[in-house]
C-alpha cells in the first residue's frame, strides 16, 4: 500500500513529532517534586538519555510503545510495510547499542516503558526514584 500523504506532506508530519512527550513531561514534574534533581534530552550522551544524572553515571529512558517496539503493545503500520519494519527495528538495534555502550562504561541504566507508567504511574515513579537513591548510596 503506497502512503497516502505527498512527500512533502508527510515531511510536515514527522517534523511535528516532538522528542519529549508528554507522559515524560509528566514523569519528570513528579520527579522533581520528590527532590530529585537532573538534566532531560541531554544532547551531549550517546542516546539522547530522557534523564541523565552524570554526577551518579545514571541514565533513564522511557521507552514509547510504539516507536521501541514493545513486545507487549508494539504494533506494525499496515501501510509502507517496508520502511516501517526496517525503522522499528533499527530503533531496537540503536537502544541495544546505546545501553551497552552505558554499560561498558559502568553507568547504571534504566529502560522504563510506556506502558508501566500508564499501568502504574506511582510504582514507577517510585521504582526510578529508588533507582536513583540506589546509584547516590552504592554501599548501603
Amino acid at each position: 500500500m503506497t502512503d497516502n500523504l505527498t512527500k512533502d506532506q508527510r515531511r510536515k508530519n514527522m517534523q511535528a513529532i516532538k522528542s519529549q512527550s508528554k507522559l515524560e513531561d509528566k514523569v519528570t514534574r513528579e520527579l522533581w517534586k520528590h527532590g530529585a534533581r537532573f538534566r532531560k534530552n541531554v544532547k551531549t550522551l550517546p542516546g539522547k538519555p530522557d534523564i541523565a544524572i552524570k554526577k551518579y553515571k545514571l541514565v533513564i529512558f522511557i521507552d514509547s510503545c510504539f516507536w521501541h517496539v514493545c513486545p507487549l503493545h508494539g504494533n506494525m503500520p499496515k501501510s509502507n510495510q517496508k520502511y516501517w519494519i526496517n525503522k522499528l527495528y533499527r530503533n531496537q538495534e540503536r537502544d541495544l547499542e546505546v545501553s551497552e555502550f552505558y554499560l561498558k562504561k559502568g553507568w547504571r541504566i534504566l529502560r522504563i516503558w510506556e506502558h508501566e507508567l500508564k499501568e502504574n504511574f506511582d510504582l514507577t515513579i517510585e521504582r526510578i526514584l529508588n533507582f536513583i537513591e540506589d546509584a547516590k548510596n552504592p554501599y548501603p
